[in-house]
């Protein structure tokens, strides 16, 4: 009798627990870049929103490596309960399908869309030291001097926009990649390397101070936050370029729709906020709030439009 009194108040202490609106306890927001990183300082800012908004503490846990591979494949094999999320870019989304010959997870169907959380266009910053004020200048510089410059990159979008420009313009230049774009960009400053491509967050300070120079934005059309640097699509022979780079949260494949909808509605809350609005815009970037469902839709046409500009570069996947 004592066994099966157990046994009920155990099954009705479950029944509560499952019971409790979510979160009922910590969620994980696993990021896939070091700390530090603009991505990280994102993931932070809109942990502390939902902390405050879902009243449960929202825990970032960083896994760089392997392009992002590690995080995103310890998220898609996590129980689908809402509490592990992949806080994440275009990197483990829309490039490394193409960059990678084998993945271990699958970008659409091992996640759940849950919130797009901004776009980030990136610039072409070069050494100020060097005669380029322009695009067309890198291009002539590179065409006059075969070999002689050299580009470095940090990450994926930063590979694909260098091979992009270098094998639509048909250029001779020395491809230097680099674990990180602080790194390529410090190199930059130093006169090793001749150009690179940046996020805005990261390269703005040098841009203002002289030590970089920004010739122009990865984006369709020139940014409202340095509108003076024109966009890539400007230059003859590149019309229609478009390439940004983006961030998001996703969650396991089969979480419950509730739960998917609940994180979106405090997310979106969060983006309407002035003070995140700011906050954002001290990242050169631009809120993009979404649907899941848009998200989703997102997803799949960046797969398309991400494949097709590296296959059109002519990048060999690893």
């Amino acid at each position: 009798m004592l066994t099966r009194l157990l046994l009920i108040f155990a099954a009705l202490s479950s029944s509560a627990s499952w019971s409790q609106p979510y979160p009922a306890k910590p969620v994980k927001f696993v990021v896939p870049f070091a700390a530090g990183s603009a991505t990280d300082i994102a993931a932070r800012m809109i942990a502390e929103e939902l902390r405050a908004g879902m009243g449960q503490s929202f825990v970032v846990e960083n896994k760089p490596g392997g392009s992002g591979q590690i995080a995103a494949e310890t998220v898609a094999k996590s129980p689908a309960d809402g509490y592990t999320l992949l806080f994440t870019t275009n990197t483990t989304h829309s490039a490394n399908p193409f960059l990678f010959k084998t993945l271990r997870y699958d970008p659409v169907k091992d996640f759940a869309p849950v919130a797009r959380i901004m776009y980030i266009p990136v610039v072409l910053v070069v050494d100020p030291k060097l005669p380029i004020h322009s695009l067309a200048d890198l291009i002539a510089q590179a065409k006059a001097q075969p070999g002689k410059l050299s580009f470095g990159y940090g990450n994926s979008i930063g590979q694909v926009v260098g091979a992009s420009v270098a094998h639509t313009a048909k250029l001779d230049v020395v491809t230097v990649p680099y674990k990180s774009t602080p790194q390529a960009m410090t190199d930059v400053l130093g006169g090793q390397v001749s150009y690179t491509v940046a996020d805005m967050a990261s390269g703005n300070a040098n841009i203002k101070s002289g030590k970089l120079r920004a010739i122009a934005v990865s984006s369709a059309k020139r940014s409202s936050l340095i509108p003076e640097v024109p966009a890539i699509a400007e230059t003859p022979g590149f019309q229609g370029f478009d390439l940004s780079a983006w961030l998001a949260i996703f969650a396991p494949a089969g979480t419950s729709n509730d739960i998917i909808h609940a994180l979106n509605a405090e997310t979106n809350k969060a983006l309407a906020r002035p003070a995140i609005k700011e906050r954002i815009a001290q990242f050169f970037a631009e809120p993009a709030p979404s649907s899941p469902e848009e998200l989703g839709e997102f997803v799949r046409q960046q797969l398309g439009a991400w494949g097709s500009r590296i296959k059109q570069a002519g990048i060999e996947p690893e």
